[in-house]
């Protein structure tokens, strides 16, 4: 038995499912969880010694890589000064002032600690700015686990066929309602009826929790003017794609502005982080200045601060997007080749360094088109991934991530062990 397979079977007796957060469960697969014992730029290793290449990347915030030395190097610094004070410090005024500096809707941002306690945190005070209780969200799109978001929701929700969660008042699901992602004419339908009652409209701009799928041309702008004509807030969940898709984020991408952004990931360079930031009008809303009450003892961590202080500083040098994109281009071209190669119906999906391999015969666009993939051939092609060496996301709903460390060499690699598992795909899957 591996060394991987013993730590499971231990941690099944004091944790839930022997995992802290479903998405790293290997039920969609088929498998068991790999325990991993470190990274070093684009590998990781498990308790049994094996490398991998790795695109999973923490589920994103990795872009410099795993253990990127000047990151490393500000961390053993402030651990020396101290890990946590509950008390202001300058880190988190530089990095808020880095983050509104480089996110151009953005004029205050207040740290919190995780992607879902800045999605909570940003449709509590456009709750409290409008004077509204109802909230838009987009099938298919995940924005964390507060209860009134877990409604039609994508990632884990998914991959492990759950509509929604016990423990959720039905009242509070009331409270949201879902609209199909790329379908500005349902949201239309849904303004009509409700117009005076939407605090806010809520997605991912482009999506990493249903896999990723981009938004359909002038999608987003008419959101923006939709949003703008019926005094809604737009909010943008960013907390995959700020500072990833562009050092502004998808935002700057696709040049639409959003009332609100929520932050995560990469913004914290790997440590536990999250933030939302928008208008100094509706940020003025927060305590102590408003009366929208959010507070967090481990808000603004000097740890987390320092590593994503640096991690930014990295990422506003020149070129570091094209890179990126010249990567994305490199690793698609591969994949599109094999596709075509073997012969079989599947979808390759990818906005910069973010890709998707659906298992589908059409394209997708939105939540229902993705359910439409075949999961089981996803879970032949990911154990046939794994065992070549590449670590994938263990779900067909979920976001690939590239970073910076990925060379010529691993994209080759990664597109060689492609080619094997699509043909083990075609063989064992019929298709």
């Amino acid at each position: 038995m591996s060394k991987s397979k013993e730590l499971f079977s231990e941690a099944k007796k004091y944790i839930p499912g022997g995992v802290n957060s479903p998405a790293r469960a290997f039920k969609a697969v088929e498998n068991d969880p790999l325990f991993i014992e470190q990274g070093k730029g684009a590998f990781i290793y498990d308790v049994d010694g094996k490398k991998y290449i790795d695109y999973v990347g923490s589920w994103g915030p990795m872009i410099l890589g795993h253990n990127h030395p000047a990151v490393v190097e500000a961390l053993q610094q402030q651990l020396m000064k101290g890990s946590s004070f509950g008390a202001p410090t300058k880190l988190e005024t530089i990095l808020a002032e880095m983050v509104v500096e480089g996110v151009s809707s953005v004029d205050k941002v207040r740290m919190v600690n995780s992607g879902t306690e800045a999605t909570m945190s940003a449709l509590r005070l456009a709750r409290g700015y409008t004077g509204r209780t109802k909230i838009i969200k987009m099938e298919g799109c995940y924005h964390g686990h507060g209860d009134s978001l877990l409604v039609e929701a994508g990632s884990g929700i998914t991959t492990l066929g759950i509509a929604g969660s016990a423990g959720v008042p039905a009242k509070m699901a009331e409270e949201t309602i879902v609209v199909p992602y790329n379908d500005i004419s349902a949201l239309e339908e849904v303004f009509k009826e409700y117009s005076q009652d939407v605090a806010a409209v809520i997605l991912e701009p482009v999506t990493g929790n249903m896999g990723v799928v981009a938004p359909k041309n002038g999608y987003l702008e008419s959101l923006r003017e939709i949003t703008k004509k019926y005094g809604t807030l737009l909010i943008f969940d960013e907390v995959m794609t700020g500072f990833r898709l562009a050092y502004g984020g998808a935002q700057e991408l696709y040049q639409v502005e959003p009332d609100l952004t929520t932050f995560g990931k990469i913004i914290g360079g790997g440590l536990p982080v999250g933030a939302y930031g928008g208008k100094r009008e509706i940020m003025n809303y927060i305590a102590p200045e408003g009366p929208v009450y959010q507070a967090g003892t481990l808000s603004g961590n000097p740890l987390a601060m320092t590593a994503g202080i640096s991690t930014l500083k990295l990422l506003k040098e020149e070129g570091v997007y094209n890179t990126l994109e010249e990567k994305g281009k490199l690793l698609e071209a591969g994949i599109q080749e094999n596709i075509r190669k073997v012969d079989i119906p599947v979808v390759f999906s990818r906005i910069g360094s973010m890709f998707t391999l659906f298992f589908n015969g059409s394209d997708v666009t939105d939540y229902q088109s993705a359910k439409g993939s075949n999961t089981k051939a996803f879970s032949i092609y990911f154990n046939k991934m794994l065992e070549e060496g590449i670590y994938l996301p263990p779900s067909q709903f979920e976001a690939n991530f590239i970073s910076l460390t990925h060379s010529k060499d691993e994209i080759e690699a990664t597109v060689e062990a492609n080619y094997k598992a699509l043909l083990e795909v075609k063989e064992k899957a019929k298709l």
